[in-house]
């Protein structure tokens, strides 16, 4: 592996199709696409001050680096990427990428990131933008503290543990998502999603939970929710707090400590099709 220590490098393109090399302590500037159609990157300790340093790449690793605001638009196209330790003040910084895994990053500005990408894996990551992660899929993730509206729209494969998601409109169109151990904060959680599993979660949301396929509920709380669950089917749900509001499920089962006011429309509902189980009489 080539080694390059303490350089500063410049200019459009700086390190085209590198292959093979270690970047310890530098720093990328002044010239988009510095490390374009490269591949088997080692980069330690060093600084991205343009846009588009990471495209079309194979196989990096990055460490204890940093990616200014101006790195924007910095990973698009790549496969088998590791960032560990890292800042990332760039918006919009994975675009149909693949095989990313990101450890102990901060995202502070992490507006529309993840964008149709495949294979993440999330651990100890604090990341704050609006439309994070959309239409991506087969992601694991773990300790994710998320500020920022319409998270995962259109995602699939999903898995989430003891994660904070302070988010309206979240999930939105989303297929096969399970959420352990986690808080949920938003408006209109998870419209029009189907296969969707909250495990042991508090969820916080203004007419959440509605037109949904397939959805269940494991030991989870409703804190100030209403209106929920309208129009869904093939609801699973065991609630243990009071519920503000029910409205207009079409199927399943709730079971749920209590309700504060139950919807059911006649025009709307069929009862024999839903159950509710009020356990807290």
């Amino acid at each position: 592996m080539n080694y390059f220590n303490n350089r500063i490098f410049t200019g459009e393109r700086a390190c085209f199709h590198s292959n093979d090399k270690q970047f310890d302590h530098c720093v990328f500037e002044d010239g988009e696409s510095p490390l374009k159609e490269s591949s088997k990157l080692l980069i330690t300790f060093s600084e991205f001050r343009w846009k588009y340093p990471l495209w079309y790449c194979n196989d990096v690793k990055v460490i204890q680096s940093h990616f200014l605001e101006t790195a924007r638009s910095g990973i698009w196209y790549t496969n088998n990427i590791e960032i560990i330790d890292s800042l990332i003040d760039a918006p919009k910084t994975f675009r149909r990428s693949s095989n990313i895994k990101i450890v102990n990053v901060n995202l502070p500005n992490a507006s529309e990131t993840f964008w149709k990408c495949k294979k993440i894996n999330i651990k100890g990551v604090n990341a704050k933008g609006d439309y994070f992660g959309l239409n991506s899929e087969d992601i694991e993730i773990s300790g994710l503290h998320l500020d920022g509206n319409y998270c995962f729209d259109g995602g699939k494969n999903i898995i989430i543990h003891d994660s904070v998601l302070n988010s309206k409109d979240s999930f939105w169109n989303s297929e096969n998502v399970t959420i352990i151990n986690s808080t949920i904060k938003g408006e209109y959680l998870a419209w029009n999603s189907k296969n969707v599993t909250f495990i042991n979660c508090k969820i916080t949301s203004h007419q959440g939970l509605c037109y949904m396929e397939n959805v269940k509920l494991v030991n989870c709380e409703l804190i100030d929710t209403d209106l929920c669950f309208e129009f869904c089917k093939d609801i699973d749900a065991d609630i243990i707090n009071v519920v503000d509001s029910i409205k207009n499920p079409t199927s399943g089962k709730i079971r749920v400590k209590g309700v504060k006011e139950l919807i059911l429309d006649d025009e709307f509902v069929n009862r024999n099709l839903i159950t509710i189980e009020i356990y807290g009489k």
